[in-house]
């Protein structure tokens, strides 16, 4: 019998009221179900509702979904803060299994053998790719709250456990570029060009951010005098643009729509000793209204578009289906296993027993629909280069809304940031650094 305890299989003792039980667990709400008012809130812009229903375990009923989910509604709010903790309480939850993966990413797998009731009763600890976007997310905050030297090193724990997972799978994603950029904006702020070089080598390298990258790559090779780099990049990207000295510039980062959610795939397959039930997950991508941002520069009429630096949709995708074969392996392990189950009770009581076991076998096996479904479908950045002084900035939506900024006063060399996040056709934008200036009557007042 199953052990209700456990959830594992042990002899029947002839009790079928026991698999009503178990049939019960299995009929449990979802956890899209449970969290469906959480993240209502968060698609409608109530951030901080939404973080508070996803700080509840009974919400999400991991501690890592707990923090991510909690964490992403945080940083769409601009609540830098409340997204370090979160976020932090995600990375906690998982710190464990992080420093086996990277020690030895076979040690961090999970068993092919399992025979746990379905894939749901496992306490979730994220996809391999929602780890890594977990220190990435940090890496953001503490960018926001000018925590240069945490940047780095959350930026670089990102990319290890990337790593990790590429070398698990054996595998090369197109993935990594988020923190590959944040690290490299920290260098270029703690004035250590070399390093950022690399950074945006590693982008290039994985054909993320092209439009963003070429010019960083451009810009730092003149500044290194690398000069047989230079000639190999302008070929590849075009030719630099000198930019004067002590120009001031704006940064872009932005989380665009919603990422992809799971859905399950089941089949039900004939066997001589009957059905074995088997079913595992798949992502599917949500429309996106809203393609990219543009940064507009209203007196030089200028607009800079983002371009994709992270394709969350695309690796989560192609995450999963390094991981299916495994899944696929334990579903099957389970349905054989539950296929000897309702034989063993149908010896014992006949006719009933077969039934029984063949609808808690149909109903007990059930992919795991658990994922980070705050995530957005991409991460995007631009940079925009312009002279020390007062700049108006608007932030476009293609597709949806647009933000004035308002006016800010960069001085010679200032970095400032816009943080965004897209949901629907809304744009939420968090700027971050330059001098506000709010025109009153004939003069200014510049507020920090």
């Amino acid at each position: 019998m199953l052990d209700p305890s456990t959830h594992r299989f042990s002899a029947p003792h002839g009790r079928i009221s026991a698999l009503i039980g178990l049939l019960l667990v299995c009929g449990c709400r979802s956890y899209g179900e449970r969290t469906q008012e959480a993240f209502g809130d968060f698609q409608s812009g109530q951030f901080e509702a939404a973080s508070a229903a996803y700080a509840s375990p009974d919400t999400t009923g991991s501690p890592f979904l707990a923090g991510a989910e909690g964490g992403m509604a945080a940083l769409a709010a601009g609540d830098w803060e409340g997204a370090l903790e979160a976020l932090g309480e995600a990375a906690r939850a998982v710190r464990d299994l992080e420093e086996r993966a990277l020690l030895s990413p076979e040690s961090g797998a999970e068993a092919v053998a399992s025979l746990v009731l379905n894939e749901t009763t496992r306490v979730y600890t994220g996809e391999g790719f929602e780890r890594v976007l977990v220190h990435s997310g940090l890496a953001l905050a503490y960018l926001a709250r000018g925590r240069l030297d945490d940047v780095y090193v959350e930026a670089r724990r990102s990319n290890r456990l990337l790593e990790s997972e590429e070398e698990l799978y054996e595998a090369s994603y197109a993935a990594g570029g988020l923190g590959h950029f944040l690290s490299a904006v920290a260098y270029e702020l703690l004035e250590e060009p070399a390093d950022a070089y690399i950074d945006y080598q590693r982008m290039a390298a994985k054909g993320v951010g092209d439009g963003l990258v070429g010019p960083a790559l451009r810009r730092l090779a003149s500044r290194l005098g690398r000069r047989d780099e230079l000639d190999r990049l302008e070929e590849r990207y075009g030719p630099a643009v000198d930019l004067p000295e002590g120009m001031a510039s704006i940064v872009v980062i932005a989380g665009i729509g919603l990422g992809p959610f799971k859905e399950e795939v089941s089949a039900h397959i004939p066997t001589r000793n009957g059905l074995v039930n088997w079913a595992v997950p798949a992502f599917v991508e949500r429309s996106q209204p809203v393609s990219d941002l543009r940064l507009v520069l209203p007196a030089s009429d200028t607009a800079i578009a983002t371009v994709v630096i992270e394709d969350v949709a695309a690796v989560a995708a192609a995450n999963l289906e390094d991981r299916i074969a495994w899944l696929a392996a334990r579903s099957a392990a389970r349905g054989l296993a539950k296929q000897e189950f309702t034989r063993r009770l149908e010896d014992e009581r006949g006719s009933l027993g077969r039934i029984a076991g063949e609808l808690f076998s149909s109903l007990s096996e059930r992919a795991d629909l658990r994922s980070w479904k705050t995530l957005p479908d991409t991460w995007q950045a631009c940079r925009a280069f312009v002279l020390p002084g007062v700049h108006e900035l608007v932030l476009d939506a293609s597709g949806g809304e647009a933000r004035e900024l308002g006016r800010f006063e960069l001085e010679a060399g200032e970095t400032m940031f816009v943080l965004s996040r897209t949901l629907g056709r809304r744009l939420y934008a968090h700027p971050i650094g330059g001098l506000r200036v709010t025109d009153v009557g004939g003069g200014t007042i510049e507020s920090p």
